[in-house]
């Protein structure tokens, strides 16, 4: 990597970091090392070191294996030591004795040190290794190539794994056996190289959306709620009974409720926006990108959803991270009535319920301007990538082929699923029947496999077949994805990815930064109320065009063509 553009990435990610601490996140939010790496030269391998490394790897690779490859080849050895990069979420802690974890570990005869991060703080932390090349993991999971991880593959900071094709036959397996070809060639880079593996899924399902009190709305006679406004109404008879509460809250913050229900305004933006950029969204009608921070569209949701939290219908310790535990708390004593959240959630909800006849039920996509839409799905989430300097040690074949059988195989996509056979279930016929244990339990299948034994995780699951999620849950879960599955276009693509090359990938990266921040600033306080919509929206637009964020549109859309 030359030096001017290693130092313009790590410029890059330290204003980054200094955006976010004054941002007026929460301390459990934010996390800014005051004792940063130092810049080095020679931390990430240059271009040339990485052609180098590849034409050896590719010469000296052995034909495609099948199968458990990893497992065979290397039994009897001493274990594989290495450092994986998790993004922690507070709804599904990670713990290093989970029954996958353990025995994956055990079967492909690996020694990981896993480095957990919080997910409001991963993609800085991430940023901060790749950027510097100091102490970076050999492995980061939940990761993909858009924004600035294009920046730094282009540059050398990634491995392309597309180079060693030979040593990953297991995703290439499930791959092909998804009919994914077309969508991987697309996460391609504009060097025509593939920097990650992404997780794959054979039919995109919907897992969580509204979720609301049904008793509430039989003892009422209200109906099911179809439109954004029917939602208004349910929430204002909730309070008008219970002029304490707070009828609607959201599970882990805003992020949640701005993926789940933008799209019905015609918008995806924020931390969790579906084009990976923040601050632009995809026009389905005219297959571009606009400037969706700076919309009219944007303008119309923050109003309504402004329009909740001033008349009390909102919860307002929505703003930071709600964590499980709490929000379970509120929807069981009927702080709320209503929430979006996850269907595996409920049971334990229920349980906890003292109320005889509480009942919760989940909802299809609400219609708003643009339309009824959930947040939009691709066959492909984020994966698994590795770090250059990964590839300079003298076992890096070993890491390769290990972490493609470990996430990748057959035999490891059931574990990450289902658990282990004889423990968590039995198998006849291909019928699957969970334990005693697990069907009886309060939280439910799904939830309590995902907390008690690490199954069904995003960050490590990465094969996903519909037909064997839909074991985990029961008939009215099956009934609700087939009335979404039914609308028209309830849950969109993902929006396409662009091939920057390395000098525009650098800088789209410098101009997202500063956009994202400043929108989250501004989102906070158009919901809130502490900057108003009447009076404030000119100045921020103002702020959004100093940043550029037409010319940062401008540069996705010319990247399409």
């Amino acid at each position: 990597m030359k030096k001017s553009k290693l130092l313009s990435l790590v410029l890059t990610a330290s204003l980054s970091l200094t955006l976010l601490a004054g941002c007026g996140n929460s301390g459990k939010d934010s996390q800014t090392d005051t004792n940063p790496p130092e810049e080095k030269e020679d931390a990430a391998p240059s271009q040339a070191d990485t052609e180098k490394e590849t034409e050896t790897s590719q010469a000296d690779a052995e034909s495609p294996a099948k199968g458990e490859d990893a497992e065979s080849k290397y039994a009897g050895e001493d274990p594989l030591k290495i450092t994986v990069y998790y993004s922690d979420n507070s709804t599904l802690p990670f713990k290093e004795d989970w029954l996958t974890v353990k025995t994956m570990e055990e079967k492909y005869n690996v020694d990981v040190s896993w480095e957990i991060i919080p997910i409001a703080d991963y993609n800085t932390k991430v940023s901060l290794a790749l950027n510097t090349g100091t102490n970076a993991p050999d492995v980061v999971l939940y990761q993909t190539t858009t924004g600035e991880n294009a920046s730094l593959a282009l540059n050398g900071a990634l491995v392309p794994i597309s180079d060693y094709e030979q040593w990953i036959p297991n995703f290439t397996e499930r791959v092909k056996e998804f009919g994914l070809e077309d969508a991987v060639e697309a996460k391609k880079l504009q060097d025509g190289k593939l920097y990650y593996m992404p997780s794959l899924t054979d039919k995109p399902f919907y897992d969580g959306g509204l979720i609301l009190r049904q008793d509430f709305l039989e003892a009422k006679g209200l109906s099911e709620p179809k439109t954004f406004d029917d939602l208004y109404g349910i929430l204002k008879a909730y309070k008008e009974e219970n002029p304490d509460s707070y009828p609607l809250t959201i599970l882990a913050g805003p992020r949640v409720l701005y993926r789940m229900t933008m799209p019905s305004f015609g918008i995806s933006v924020g931390k969790n926006g579906s084009s990976g950029t923040n601050v632009l969204s995809w026009d389905y009608t005219n297959n571009e990108y606009f400037a969706a921070a700076t919309s009219d569209e944007l303008k119309e949701y923050l109003a309504f959803f402004h329009k909740l939290y001033e008349e009390g219908l909102l919860d307002p310790e929505m703003a930071d991270p709600i964590d499980s535990d709490t929000w379970s708390q509120k929807m069981a004593t009927g702080y709320s009535c209503a929430t979006y959240a996850y269907y595996d959630q409920i049971g334990g909800v229920e349980s906890a319920a003292a109320q005889e006849g509480f009942k919760l039920q989940m909802y299809a996509p609400l219609a708003g301007p643009s339309g009824a839409h959930h947040q939009p799905k691709s066959s492909l989430g984020s994966g698994i990538m590795f770090p250059a300097a990964t590839a300079k040690r003298d076992d890096f074949e070993r890491i390769v082929r290990t972490i493609d059988a470990m996430f990748f195989s057959e035999e490891a996509a059931k574990i990450w699923c289902l658990g282990v056979e004889g423990q968590t279930y039995t198998e006849d016929g291909g019928t699957i029947t969970y334990s005693d244990e697990i069907l009886n339990a309060a939280d439910g299948v799904y939830k309590y496999m995902q907390v008690q034994y690490g199954c069904g995780s995003d960050v490590t699951q990465m094969v996903w077949y519909n037909a064997r999620e839909m074991t985990k849950y029961d008939e009215n879960y099956a009934k609700i994805n087939e009335q979404v599955a039914a609308m028209d276009t309830a849950i969109q693509d993902i929006p396409p990815s662009v091939n920057f090359d390395d000098l525009q990938a650098e800088d789209a990266s410098s101009l997202q930064t500063p956009l994202a921040d400043n929108l989250e600033v501004w989102l906070d306080g158009f919901l809130t109320g502490t900057k108003s919509l009447e009076t404030d929206w000119d100045a921020y637009v103002g702020e959004m065009n100093n940043l550029q964020i037409e010319s940062f549109c401008q540069m996705y859309n010319d990247a399409l063509k």
